[in-house]
């Protein structure tokens, strides 16, 4: 395993019997298997789930998607080999939006729809106090962490607001989302009754009335122990045939999103987190999507369906069918992965989850200056742009 010098934590408040905690970058092509089990073994410890920083999700995209290797696999670990407390991938960045300013990012890249590191649960101020104090020694680092697309006022971002404060500075919140959540007690047929308008439903009814006189109309679900590779195909075919694929944005447009895509798709099923449907006609998908379930919570990665049976209106129809996770007792919740607006899952999922994405100050002097004056301009720029969106210029800034 290829390992960068550890960063051992001296000063923060750890019990006495514990040996101090560091943060090692760890080579994601090198993962020893004491590691990579640790890793696995802190996903279902996470105070937040998230299967986009998951290993079987992770490991993969630094190695494809991440070619000029910027990003760094940063982990806070209890010891020399103690237990994994936290994963979050970083990387250095010499631009913010059109501003050049160095600094760091959480690192994503387009498919990675939450942005939320692995920490384990009871040791979220910990992880951020051990985090940015690492930032603030690294050579690499400067001005500001920032971090994209943490759920706003859970366990991870109040943490983070606390600690720092601890550090003498206030977190600015620079940009703010919301995506269609499901969340609900009801059975599937009552949320859908709720949800979608009767005058709107009859009109699904009468559609899946008339598709099913174009053929046979099934609705599959991947089983464990069932081949993989024929839904993987169909659903790169699929997705490719549509207007994504028109707009080169599909997964398959890319040798390394596909590749990409192949392999997390086999992670999630070897992890048993995969929940992948079809709608079926004859024999041949209509429709598709992919569920990644990591309880308590669930995340819609993806959905395709065939342009030409839009008439029927496929993708709405599996939807409908999709609503049975209600009734799954591990899942309380699941984030639709959808931009805001989205005119099919909007339209059926009524819950909203609130997405913010945050800059914290690194605590050296110029520092501290340059973010104050960075923060400055956000905020006029946001007075300036009241009826837009927020910080349009500025945000993302990877």
């Amino acid at each position: 395993m290829t390992v960068h010098p550890a960063f051992p934590i001296n000063a923060m408040p750890v019990p006495a019997e514990s040996a101090p905690l560091t943060v090692r970058v760890v080579d994601p092509l090198a993962l020893s298997p004491l590691l990579a089990d640790a890793w696995d073994r802190l996903a279902d410890e996470a105070s937040e789930p998230n299967p986009f920083a998951e290993r079987w999700c992770l490991q993969s995209a630094l190695h494809l998607l991440d070619p000029d290797r910027q990003a760094r696999l940063v982990m806070v670990r209890d010891g020399s080999d103690g237990p994994v407390i936290g994963v979050m991938p970083l990387a250095p960045a010499t631009r913010y939006g059109r501003v050049p300013l160095r600094h760091v990012n959480g690192w994503a890249h387009p498919n990675h729809f939450h942005g939320a590191p692995l920490v384990r649960s009871g040791f979220e101020s910990l992880f951020w106090s051990i985090l940015f104090g690492w930032c603030d020694a690294a050579p690499w680092a400067r001005t500001l962490v920032h971090v994209p697309r943490l759920t706003e006022d859970g366990p991870l971002h109040r943490a983070l607001v606390d600690v720092v404060r601890v550090r003498g500075a206030e977190a600015e919140v620079v940009h703010r989302e919301e995506r269609a959540l499901l969340e609900s007690d009801l059975s599937p047929d009552a949320y859908w009754d709720g949800a979608v308008r009767g005058k709107k439903r009859k009109e699904l009814r009468r559609q899946a009335n008339r598709l099913a006189e174009q053929g046979a109309v099934t609705f599959r679900r991947w089983q464990a122990g069932e081949a993989l590779d024929p839904w993987i195909d169909a659903f790169l075919d699929l997705e490719a045939r549509g207007w994504k694929g028109r707009a080169g944005s599909a997964l398959a447009s890319h040798s390394d999103t596909a590749a990409w895509f192949r392999a997390i798709v086999t992670g999630a099923a070897e992890a048993g987190k995969l929940d992948m449907r079809a709608l079926d006609l004859d024999g041949r998908p209509l429709a598709m999507l992919i569920n990644f379930l990591c309880p308590p919570g669930g995340f819609s990665f993806k959905t395709a369906f065939d342009e030409d049976y839009a008439r029927f209106s496929p993708g709405v129809l599996l939807q409908q069918a999709n609503l049975d996770l209600l009734e799954d007792g591990r899942i309380a919740w699941v984030d639709s992965c959808a931009a805001p607006g989205h005119p099919m899952i909007d339209s059926v999922w009524r819950e909203r989850r609130r997405l913010i994405w945050v800059n914290v100050p690194l605590s050296g002097a110029s520092d501290r200056m340059r973010f104050k004056i960075l923060a400055r301009a956000e905020r006029y720029w946001r007075r300036w742009r009241s009826t837009g969106p927020a910080v349009d210029e500025v945000q993302d800034p990877e």
